[in-house]
């Protein structure tokens, strides 16, 4: 890093006390308070602001009509007010950085000083003039705390730059989670962190704009952290301000921005596999990954003092050399992507500011999956594509009124596909195979002998084996493995696009300071979907044994697995793709008093959510109230605002100076749910297809395989529900040292899943629980006349329903630390914590870190894998201690050292046996209650080391060092809980192994 960010506290306060206010009449006191009591919350979600108070004991001075002006780098026109007669003035909507804030008395008087903004935080910068001493020497006091912690909610954080970029964080967005206060370390690569719930109901913003991935609520994979400027989370304690619904934490993020002066730079980072300790498992497994990351960036004025660019490129690739197989050679695994972000920063005038951004990006990956039997041809890779418009702006309408607005536009299309296509082959119902060229028709899974079978043809599956198998440890042609190509090309392409605006006023009633808030905003969330064979997708020699159950007067000898949308429908029109969509609209209405030493927040917001399926029609003559109509779009189900108004309540006492105590009531409805594609009637429509072919391969029959179907919802549902007490205080303990502590509840309940209709009739079925509780099975089923409705349109035997009894709880107890002095950076946070009760969102399958169906998975259907079945217990998620620290230090020869440091208890997990129920299937059937068993506490290190080099004036090299997990601490996570595996109560997974990144990077 340069000298030119050097800590902000020098920029603040020592450029303050140079810049000292001088006046033969008067002398001024400057006192710089960050208290959470009197602040306003940023206006706009990417923006911060300044408030402050002019005072003044001195007779006939006013402190009315003072002109107050905040002038930055980063915006290319200052903002300005005057103070109202009590001498307060109010600077919203200010892009984070370093300001000049510029104080013009009624006499012409002109004095400054500095101030830092911080996103979604408020500065505050009161002044007082005073009597000039009789020397007319003048004393500037500078008072209160450097640290500034005022947000959108009562737990809330900000990371400045200096922060992002001087400790070890990682170069993709989910590395930011590892900064994080408070917040568990994962090494999770879709499922994020507990934060007091659901990591899949946690809400990611990249420039405000929400890149959670629609349906699944996890984190979608591609955004960097390369053009990242300032970092905000919320964790609990929330306003009716920012459209925060999010059952866990909430985290923005804004992107840097030009400035008056040109600059850029290269930077290229290194991990070669070498740079990688082995792996602590059984083998020794080395690490095989060559990593490389490329970047770069210019930006500057475009008009000077009007319109500024920043623009950057960012190019990381793995490459890994793919070991051979039984096959012989498979071809090399390799990742490449490249992204493209511009921005243009505008102030056509005073009052209104702009902000227009399009970040685009591909990645592509080759060789991704190779079975050890399979032939380098069966190969498959994935693409990704990501693109993200984002418009926002913000207009003082005068000085106590602010008008704000965002519009943007996310798209994250991507999907796994085989590396060869099998071209020509257009396969159709009534076709034959031709067999001579089984491994250019699709994959072909090469048959194994069957000498115990009296029905088997080893003779013809021999010969496949001659001609298809490879050599195996005798040196003979074995079967096993397959050859051709990939088989499926799955496609699936995310879209959201939202707009929202805000109106904030500043008004006066009596005694009190009202910060009045309204919000609108509106957001679509759409998921296309298809799946197509390559060619005739996976083809199996049956040998001529009965399959599937499929009743044939002739033997069957091969079968293709083919998705349906690759042969159209029965009448032969096109399959058309499963377009799954939501809509939300959510109003805010937000009142902050101030009122002495006493801050009232006084919120509401009300949503209203729409899940709209595929396939169906209105039609009211019928019982089911629709009718069949292949891809038609339909509303599936709608909650109203009335059935989600979800106040935010809270009250501070500024008992002490900048001293705090605080409470706060919250309720959040989750707006994450993947029912609009889980329950629509179009998965009756996208079926698999089992062809049946003879020993000529000539076409025999065909039948559709066993999958999902459309879904009808219970009526009056309530929604899923969070509500969260919190009570804290804040403590000063000198102007460079902030201690915070809370401690807080939270309860979630009305969670939502898809059930057999008839569940709660099952009665005391073989269970180690003990079955249906005799109050739940007393309310009978969930729809009387589901039988009724299936008669008219078909549909699934399982409905969308509450879960009975479902509730979870979380207690925590908090203290942080945060120490800013001249050279330094110290954040120390302590979290303990208890996360039970019997509803897991987060753990719904064996393989857990994945995007799973949120109020349609594996939970809830049927025997074993109901709440009463032993699920009530620890949760996902519950680690009680969690210690983390990080910081950096400047030293004398111009380099900056950082750490980052984390201790927390091991996750929970529970054994899984089917069999005590009497399934084969394990799968979240407990053999015992939930939590029973706790995986190893883990804790690491990470350091860095930044030696800048000023080669001239304006020219800076800078060489890095990054090393993670400096003590190779490999803790075992995940771990197995199926009784019947080998592998039971061993992990699946080990934190990574010690890496180290070297960088260098040219700057100007």
């Amino acid at each position: 890093m340069t000298m030119q960010t050097t800590n902000f506290i020098k920029k603040r306060l020592a450029q303050a006390t140079s810049r000292a206010w001088s006046s033969p009449v008067n002398s001024i006191s400057a006192m710089m308070l960050a208290s959470a009591l009197v602040c306003t919350p940023a206006m706009a979600q990417q923006a911060g602001s300044i408030k402050g108070k002019v005072t003044t004991e001195v007779s006939g001075i006013s402190v009315a009509g003072v002109t107050v002006t905040a002038s930055s780098n980063v915006m290319p026109k200052p903002r300005t007010v005057t103070t109202k007669p009590d001498g307060s003035y109010n600077l919203p909507a200010l892009l984070p950085g370093e300001y000049t804030l510029t104080f013009t008395s009624a006499d012409g008087t002109v004095r400054q000083t500095t101030v830092e903004v911080l996103l979604e935080q408020a500065s505050n910068v009161n002044v007082a003039f005073e009597d000039t001493a009789k020397d007319n020497t003048e004393v500037i006091y500078i008072t209160g705390s450097k640290i500034v912690r005022s947000g959108d909610s009562s737990l809330s954080n900000s990371l400045s730059q200096d922060v992002v970029n001087k400790v070890p964080t990682g170069q993709d967005y989910r590395d930011l989670l590892a900064i994080v206060p408070g917040v568990q370390y994962s090494e999770m690569t879709t499922l994020g962190p507990s934060a007091g719930g659901s990591g899949r109901d946690n809400k990611y913003g990249f420039d405000g704009v929400d890149v959670s991935l629609p349906m699944f609520g996890n984190l979608a994979s591609e955004p960097s952290t390369q053009d990242i400027a300032n970092v905000s989370i919320d964790r609990g304690g929330s306003k009716a301000i920012g459209f925060n619904r999010s059952g866990g934490l909430a985290i923005n993020t804004t992107s840097k921005s030009g400035t008056n002066d040109f600059h850029a730079n290269v930077g290229y980072i290194i991990q070669p596999k070498s740079f990688v300790a082995d792996k602590d498992d059984a083998d020794g497994t080395k690490y095989t990954d060559d990593k490389t990351w490329l970047s770069g960036s210019v930006s500057g004025p475009i008009i000077k003092d009007e319109l500024f660019f920043y623009g950057s490129y960012y190019r990381p690739v793995v490459e890994r050399a793919n070991k051979e197989n039984a096959r012989g050679e498979v071809k090399d695994y390799k990742s490449v992507r490249e992204e493209y972000f511009g921005k243009l920063t505008w102030a056509p005038t005073d009052e209104l500011l702009l902000n227009l951004s399009y970040r685009t990006s591909d990645r592509e990956g080759k060789g991704e999956s190779v079975g050890a039997f399979d032939a380098d041809s069966t190969s498959e890779g994935s693409t990704t594509e990501q693109d993200i418009l984002t418009l926002d702006g913000s207009y003082l309408i005068d000085d106590y009124t602010t008008l704000t607005f965002q519009y943007y536009d996310f798209k994250n299309k991507g999907g796994g596909r085989p590396d060869n296509i099998a071209t020509g082959v257009m396969p159709s119902i009534g076709d034959s195979l031709n067999l001579s060229m089984l491994d250019e028709l699709g994959l072909f899974n090469v048959p194994n002998l069957k000498p115990d079978s009296d029905v088997f043809d080893n003779v013809t599956a021999q010969g496949l084996i001659d001609q298809y198998g490879y050599i195996g440890d005798d040196g003979q042609l074995t079967g096993g493995g397959s050859v051709g190509y990939g088989s499926t090309f799955n496609n699936q392409d995310f879209y959201r696009k939202s707009f929202e605006v805000k109106l904030d006023h500043e008004m006066e009633w009596g005694d009190m300071v009202h910060n009045l808030h309204v919000g609108f905003q509106w957001k679509e969330n759409k998921e296309i979907l298809s799946r197509l064979s390559n060619g005739w997708g996976a083809i199996s020699f049956l040998g001529g044994e009965n399959a599937d159950n499929f009743e044939s007067d002739v033997p069957v000898y091969y079968r293709a697995t083919i998705q349906q949308m690759s042969l159209g429908a029965a009448e032969g029109s096109a399959v058309p793709p499963i377009v799954s969509s939501s809509e939300n609209y959510n109003i805010e209405l937000n009142d902050t008093i101030h009122d002495g030493d006493f801050t009232y927040n006084i919120g509401f917001m009300f949503s209203n959510d729409i899940l709209y399926g595929q396939g169906l029609k209105e039609n009211s003559t019928n019982v089911s109230g629709y009718e069949l109509a292949e891809g038609h779009k339909y509303k599936m189900y709608e909650v109203d605002f009335l059935d989600m108004i979800q106040p935010r309540l809270g009250v501070t006492w500024n008992y002490s100076g900048q001293d705090t105590v605080f409470v706060n009531f919250a309720s959040y409805n989750p707006e994450t749910s993947s029912l609009a594609r889980a329950a629509s009637w179009a998965r009756n429509s996208q079926s698999t297809q089992l062809v049946y072919f003879d020993v000529n391969g000539d076409f025999i029959g065909n039948t559709a395989a066993s999958g999902s179907s459309g879904k009808f919802f219970v009526e009056d549902m309530s929604p899923r529900r969070t509500d969260e007490i919190t009570i804290g205080a804040t403590k000063y303990l000198s102007n460079d040292l902030l201690v915070r502590t809370h401690i807080r509840q939270r309860k979630a309940f009305h969670p939502w899943e898809d059930v057999p209709n008839n569940l709660r009739l099952l009665g005391n079925y073989q269970s180690p629980f003990g079955g249906v509780p005799a109050d739940i099975a007393a309310k009978g089923l969930y729809i009387d006349n589901l039988d009724a409705f299936r008669d008219e349109v078909g549909g699934s035997s399982y409905v969308i329903a509450e879960l009975d009894g479902a509730e979870n709880k979380y207690y925590e107890f908090s203290v942080e630390g945060e120490y800013i002095g001249d050279r330094t950076y110290l954040n120390v946070s302590y979290v303990w914590s208890h996360y039970f009760g019997n509803y897991d969102q987060d753990i719904t399958s064996g393989a857990s870190d994945d995007n799973l169906f949120i109020g349609s998975s594996n939970l809830g259907d049927g025997a074993g894998r109901m709440l009463w079945d032993g699920k009530y217990g620890n949760l996902n998620g519950d680690k009680p201690h969690v210690l983390k620290a990080m910081g950096y230090y400047t030293t004398d020869w111009n380099a900056d050292i950082g750490f980052r440091f984390v201790f927390q208890s091991g996750d929970v997990w529970e054994a899984w046996d089917g069999s005590l129920y009497g399934y084969s299937s394990s799968t979240i059937r407990y053999a015992e209650p939930a939590g029973s068993r706790r995986e190893p506490s883990h804790w690491q290190l990470d350091l860095n080391y930044v030696q800048n080099f000023n080669l001239t004036e304006d020219l800076v090299l800078d060489f890095r060092a990054d090393v993670y997990n400096v003590f190779d601490n490999q803790t075992g996570y995940n771990y197995d809980p199926y009784v019947s595996n080998t592998t039971f109560g061993e992990p699946r997974n080990l934190i990574n192994p010690r890496r180290i990144q070297l960088s260098v990077n040219v700057a100007f």
